[in-house]
């Protein structure tokens, strides 16, 4: 069997070699989505964190003591 005859694989070629390159798609897709959606979420979670420690927010109510007071 020749290299040629394998790849064209009896004229079954563009069917085969399109399903590979598609489950190849999805796979690095599904291996790129987390780590793109961690990325985001880190720089998130960061640039709150620099807002909030520049701007401190004042308590929204007041602790009473037991008196009431």
């Amino acid at each position: 069997m020749r290299i040629a005859e394998f790849f064209a694989m009896g004229g079954y070629a563009p069917y085969v070699w399109g399903s590979y390159g598609l489950a190849l798609t999805v796979l690095v897709y599904n291996a790129w989505i987390p780590v793109r959606r961690h990325r985001r979420l880190r720089l998130s979670i960061q640039a709150e964190t620099r807002t909030a420690s520049r701007h401190p927010v004042a308590p929204t109510h007041r602790i009473s003591n037991e008196n009431g007071a």
